[in-house]
């Protein structure tokens, strides 16, 4: 298989951003920290340094092991809470979080994990476009910081990694055999926002990515924030795309 990335920082910031992306020869991984919203987080930590610390655990046991992803974003989070909770407080609803999007290539399957607002885009055998998406924070009944963190990790709400590993029971999953997809696009939302809110459809995205390549639809993605903001969310985002073909 052959997989490329880029992952672009929100303009004008300092740092690398709060997204994260990370990939092996088989799978591909790709993060998105909640932005820091002014409550209190009961952590010393840094959303950046939490998105990291997260997607290396993830990359150690997708490179080591294969259970299921689920397991795997379950294990990499109790790991990081026991970690981080002997400074930090990990009952505060609004410690620091981030939304996963992981995809695993074996002989014979297509394996998809979404959590959170970050899909995964599939290029069928047969040219179809399939959304694996994780809609819940499309329907909350308001998105002032108060309402995300009364809703965050508790059904109904929304669920995204952080300090409870039961999180991961709450992705969205999807296995396909491998002879049936031809690409998969892992994407956090900030890459997703094309299709999202500025009218592409999701075959656009997606011949988009693998055909101009995920830094100019990143590019792209940046000219209509310039002229118009989305619908709903920050007028810019960190954003990350990461494409696999497969190869036969």
């Amino acid at each position: 298989m052959e997989i490329t990335c880029a992952s672009v920082p929100t303009p004008g910031t300092d740092g690398d951003g709060d997204d994260y992306a990370l990939t092996g020869n088989t799978w591909a991984v790709a993060l998105d920290g909640a932005t820091a919203n002014g409550l209190p987080t009961g952590c010393t930590h840094t959303v950046a340094w939490y998105v990291r610390k997260l997607a290396a655990g993830l990359g150690t046991r997708l490179a080591t092991t294969a259970v299921p992803l689920p397991e795997v974003l379950r294990a990499a989070i109790a790991d990081l809470a026991a970690f981080h909770g002997r400074t930090c407080d990990m009952t505060c609803p609004d410690s620091p979080s981030s939304t996963v999007a992981a995809a695993r290539i074996t002989e014979d399957e297509v394996e998809l994990m979404v959590l959170c607002d970050s899909p995964i885009l599939v290029l069928t055998s047969a040219g179809e476009v399939q959304v694996v998406t994780d809609t819940r924070t499309r329907h909350l009944p308001g998105y002032t910081p108060d309402h995300l963190s009364a809703l965050r990790n508790r059904d109904p709400g929304f669920w995204v990694a952080s300090t409870d590993p039961a999180a991961a029971d709450r992705a969205v999953t999807r296995t396909l055999p491998r002879d049936s997809v031809a690409a998969v696009a892992v994407l956090t939302d900030g890459a997703s926002r094309l299709a999202d809110h500025y009218g592409w459809t999701w075959e656009e995205l997606m011949d988009a990515l693998l055909n101009l390549g995920p830094r100019e639809v990143i590019r792209l993605t940046r000219e209509e924030e310039a002229v118009r903001s989305p619908e709903r969310g920050k007028p810019h985002d960190d954003a990350t795309a990461i494409i696999i073909r497969l190869i036969s």
